[in-house]
């Protein structure tokens, strides 16, 4: 039965064009799937859940696995609802998104990591009513809360983010995408997976996250595109003897902020740019830096086509976004949050502010201290720390004060030479700074913490810290 699912209408466009040229490759260069491989696979997979009825929420957790793309259209021609769940999250996660999400079944490959199988779920509640909008995909997500929670995208949301993306970066089927990040993701689902199914770009996939194996495998894959992150381009900067692949032409950093010193060493050094891409779960690309030769910390350059973009609060130096285009999802699960997402309108966390003719994202509104009343955006204190000699990164967080008001102090993480002392960086913001945001307590230390997203969480930090788990301001930690 021919399907009106734009996803699966660009599937058959895509594999009546692509046949048996190679759709997926293993980082030893080697074709394991053929776009005509793929839909075989996808049929085979669809008697595995055929009784699983239109609108049961399947969760996908396979990893960076060759067969993605057969499990996903397998489920979009049964009408199911994938949850991709990634490999890392904690059992305690993971049931608790099973649960909250109503998953019927689950899809994985076992330890071995052979050809993914499933598993229905005796506890599973009813199918949801989904209405007239019923999803294809949920996102996981957790909001600003550690409590996970879903986002409902429907097929033509996922296209147009797809697009947006191919056509804004000048991405086609000639390219070669590197697939290390996790498919399950929202950056890798939207920058590898849809592009596969939709526009026929075949990709590499990778579970080697060491970085040596990254690049050798880039050189031997011939790969052209490489969604990174923040991370991976800094750990570049800091390795000796690493000569990028000559062939790759697009390096992307998203998932966080992309510091001004990796993007000009990177530029400098390997006369490689690095382009930031700024999107969310809830919308997929906002914003794109096309030229990738502007270095200033937390640039996002311009909308990228086909969204638009609109400052909720134009008069103050920095203000929140109003996001519209058709890849905005429907809205949150199970609890909708219309003042933040829906009828086709995003409206993320961050706090941005124009820098020349582009945007910059200069912190969160989450973020803001509040020290005696006064709000002090924890970026003006970073980008302080950062023009002092030595510092090479600065993260700073509000701490509670331990005098039960809602009343915090701040404080910072830094990565500095060994020479420099907290002294001496509270002379310089003392110099500086207003009485107010002068942190109370630098900690130095070797390594900032992030989590497998890639991203540093001011709250983890924040807690870590007042808890008294880290006791001394000059202990320096290990990552």
């Amino acid at each position: 039965m021919k399907s009106d699912d734009p996803l699966l209408v660009s599937w058959q466009r895509t594999l009546s064009h692509k046949g048996n040229r190679a759709a997926v490759l293993n980082p030893n260069g080697k074709i394991v799937r053929s776009f005509r491989d793929i839909e075989g696979r996808a049929r085979a997979f669809e008697a595995n859940i055929d009784t699983l009825s239109a609108g049961a929420v399947v969760a996908v957790q396979i990893g960076n696995h060759e067969d993605w793309p057969s499990v996903f259209i397998a489920c979009l021609r049964k009408q199911l609802v994938v949850l991709p769940v990634d490999q890392s999250i904690s059992a305690q996660q993971r049931e608790a998104a099973l649960k909250i999400c109503g998953a019927s079944a689950v899809v994985s490959t076992g330890p071995t990591g052979n050809s993914p199988g499933i598993v229905r779920l005796g506890t599973a509640e009813a199918t949801a009513d989904w209405g007239q909008n019923a999803p294809a995909l949920l996102k996981l997500t957790s909001g600003t809360t550690a409590a996970p929670r879903a986002i409902r995208f429907r097929s033509h949301q996922l296209l147009a983010d797809c697009n947006q993306i191919c056509e804004t970066m000048r991405i086609s089927d000639g390219d070669l995408n590197f697939a290390v990040i996790p498919i399950s993701h929202s950056y890798g689902f939207s920058n590898l997976l849809t592009p596969l199914i939709a526009r026929g770009v075949p990709m590499v996939v990778s579970r080697d996250r060491t970085l040596r194996a990254v690049l050798a495998d880039l050189a031997r894959t011939g790969a052209t595109v490489f969604p990174g992150t923040p991370v991976f381009y800094q750990a570049f900067c800091e390795m000796d003897d690493v000569p990028m692949p000559p062939i790759l032409r697009l390096c992307i950093s998203a998932g966080a902020p992309l510091s001004r010193s990796v993007a000009k060493t990177l530029r400098e050094e390997f006369k490689q740019p690095i382009h930031s891409f700024y999107g969310a779960s809830e919308c997929g690309g906002i914003c794109y830096d096309e030229e990738g030769t502007t270095f200033e910390d937390g640039l996002v350059g311009r909308p990228m086509r086909g969204v638009e973009i609109e400052l909720v609060d134009p008069t103050t130096s920095a203000s929140q976004i109003r996001v519209r285009s058709q890849a905005v999802s429907d809205g949150y699960f199970p609890e909708p949050d219309e003042q933040k997402l829906g009828n086709g309108v995003f409206v993320p966390d961050d706090l941005l502010a124009p820098h020349n003719s582009v945007l910059k994202i200069v912190g969160r509104v989450s973020d803001v201290i509040n020290v005696a009343g006064k709000k002090v955006n924890p970026a003006e204190i970073e980008a302080h720390l950062l023009r002092f000699e030595g510092v090479r990164q600065a993260v700073v967080f509000g701490c509670p004060t331990g005098t039960g008001l809602r009343n915090e102090e701040v404080a910072a993480c830094v990565m500095a030479s060994p020479q420099l002392t907290q002294n001496d960086l509270l002379r310089f913001c003392r110099a500086a700074l207003s009485p107010w945001q002068v942190p109370k307590r630098i900690f130095i230390v070797d390594a900032i913490p992030i989590n497998e997203r890639g991203k540093i969480s001011r709250r983890e930090l924040a807690r870590r810290f007042s808890e008294g788990r880290e006791t001394s301001p000059l202990r320096r930690l290990g990552s």
